[in-house]
């Protein structure tokens, strides 16, 4: 079984991984983003090494998979590499399609399931939310997506290559998710004769049939002890359920497609892990459309000049979004410097009422205003500098110079380790573009 479907996390698995990675000391926010083609962990950590060792072992732990064979297919990101990634999913720039656009309301749907399970802080808040204004301006500003809208649509190109169209066609939808009713868009849109929705649960099959129904499709819904018969019916078939393990076995296609003549069948497995057996791929007359297949289709690709445009953007909003931070850390110092010169204000004031105690109150509010706008003064220029100067890459330099020169904070920021990454190598297997990311980020600092 290819890495990545060992690896993959489906829904209902999501809420027990968030909870089982808070359960490392090193971790205190954390997202799981798992797609068609990736699976990835964003992290806020106080601890590289750490937290890395920590995570690694509870993916393979869930994998199956063997620490060595893991890391081999495994990128890990830090800090201002994992916001730049992050901007670039959502983008789309690191789809199968290029500029596929729903990884947006993939990450959204990741980070608010994380949300809701109390797993993001502020960190991962401000990084995913900026991540998917990023994606909506890169959609909306470039024409990235117009290579295709979705993995489907890629796939329903193929077949309809196959067929020579899909006009007539019936179709069958396994599955009654998000990707399902994408399938029913396009299908509607091609024109295809009939459409059967096929799923467990009866009621969400007949609400998409319904759907496809208002939009002008011919469609019906069958439950899942149906498979066969809509199988045996169908020219295209599209499934992505989120099931662990194969729904779609070699012998309910072959009984299906037995007595057929001249009649192709084209099965689209959209599911991670995969929804088909592997073995329906080698019966006479069925073609089986899989992640690993769709990544080498031409369509899969958006023009050069709408993705250089897309990275443009991802690098500007990226530079943007490091200067927010930096400021960000630099202003609690900055703040607190001038609750020190306050006090310090204070307390000399308080040292002149004992030592002049007949001093009139108007006289004593003069001195007063005047010590304020001399410290005020004083202020004002290094600290309109620091902060001009910590939006600069090393900027928390300064920030720290401050806290070690006034004594602003005793208890020194603990050293992280620079991020080391593996090599670069693709998750599945040598043609599957997935990569598997690890994405960590200092606790308070995700990406400085």
């Amino acid at each position: 079984m290819p890495v990545l479907e060992r690896v993959a996390i489906a829904d209902p698995d999501r809420p027990k991984m968030l909870d089982r990675i808070l359960t490392s000391a090193h971790v205190s926010e954390a997202m799981v983003v798992s797609t068609c083609n990736r699976v990835e962990v964003y992290a806020v950590v106080d601890a590289f090494h750490g937290a890395l060792a920590d995570l690694t072992n509870i993916l393979a732990d869930h994998s199956g998979l063997g620490l060595g064979d893991l890391t081999r297919h495994m990128y890990v990101r830090y800090s201002e590499a994992a916001a730049e990634h992050l901007f670039a999913v959502a983008s789309g720039l690191d789809s199968i399609v290029v500029g596929e656009q729903q990884i947006l309301g993939q990450i959204r749907s990741s980070y608010a399931e994380a949300d809701a399970h109390n797993t993001v802080g502020r960190t991962l808040h401000e990084l995913a939310q900026q991540a998917l204004r990023v994606g909506k301006r890169v959609h909306t500003e470039t024409g990235i997506d117009a290579a295709g809208a979705s993995v489907v649509s890629v796939a329903l190109d193929s077949a309809a290559r196959i067929h020579a169209g899909l006009g007539g066609r019936t179709a069958v939808v396994i599955g009654a998710g998000a990707m399902a009713g994408l399938a029913v868009a396009h299908l509607t849109r091609a024109g295809v004769g009939e459409i059967i929705v096929v799923n467990r649960t009866l009621e969400k099959a007949q609400n998409l049939a319904r759907n496809a129904t208002e939009n002008g499709a011919t469609a019906s819904a069958m439950h899942w002890d149906r498979l066969v018969e809509a199988l045996g019916a169908a020219d295209v078939a599209v499934t992505c359920t989120g099931s662990v393990g194969a729904v779609v076995h070699l012998a309910d296609v072959h009984h299906a497609i037995s007595g057929r003549v001249s009649r192709e069948l084209v099965v689209c497995d959209l599911g991670l892990p995969r929804d088909v057996d592997a073995a329906v791929s080698g019966l006479p007359g069925v073609h089986v459309l899989d992640m690993e297949t769709l990544q080498r289709d031409p369509g899969a690709g958006a023009a050069a000049s709408d993705a250089d445009a897309a990275r443009s953007i991802v690098a500007e909003e990226l530079a943007a979004y490091l200067d927010g931070q930096r400021l960000a850390e630099i202003t609690p110092t900055v703040a607190a410097l001038r609750r020190r010169a306050a006090e310090v204000v204070e307390a000399e004031l308080m040292r002149l009422d004992s030592k002049l105690p007949a001093l009139s109150n108007g006289d004593r509010d003069e001195v007063a205003n005047t010590v304020r706008r001399v410290v005020d003064k004083l202020l004002h220029a290094p600290t309109v500098r620091v902060k001009q100067l910590a939006s600069a890459p090393g900027g928390d330099s300064y920030a720290e110079a401050l806290r070690e020169l006034f004594e602003l904070s005793p208890a020194k920021a603990e050293a992280v380790s620079a991020a080391m990454e593996s090599s670069p190598g693709a998750l599945a297997d040598d043609h599957t573009a997935a990569s598997l990311d690890i994405v960590t980020t200092r606790k308070g600092q995700p990406d400085a």
